[in-house]
């Protein structure tokens, strides 16, 4: 019963995003609207991790299972990806050095300051 309550609620954040996509047109995807209205209402205490924790652990622990339908669109255009991936991987590489240099430069001025 506890997972169905913690379901109702999120889902009912996520289609709330969904809804504010379509009637504030704002140029944001309903889910990063939906996360967003998460974010909020935990910061403001209206939503407590208590609330959700149960099902967000659950869904963290599979979150594997997310990134099947990504996988199996990447090997239905493989075709297209064969002519392009030596910039795919170049832009990955580039991209992700740039991703952990920025964390790293984050991460020590966030530990200066604490200290």
């Amino acid at each position: 019963m506890k997972l169905i309550r913690q379901s109702i609620l999120l889902l009912g954040i996520s289609a709330t995003g969904e809804f504010m996509n379509k009637v504030l047109h704002v140029p944001l995807p309903g889910s990063v609207l939906g996360l967003l209205l998460l974010l909020s209402l935990l910061l403001s205490g209206l939503v407590r991790v208590k609330m959700i924790e149960d099902l967000t652990g659950f869904l963290m622990n599979h979150l594997a299972v997310f990134f099947v339908p990504a996988g199996v669109g990447l090997i239905t255009v493989a075709g297209i990806l064969k002519s392009s991936w030596a910039i795919l991987l170049g832009i990955s590489v580039v991209s992700s050095v740039i991703v952990m240099s920025v964390t790293a430069v984050v991460v020590q001025v966030i530990r200066r300051r604490k200290s």
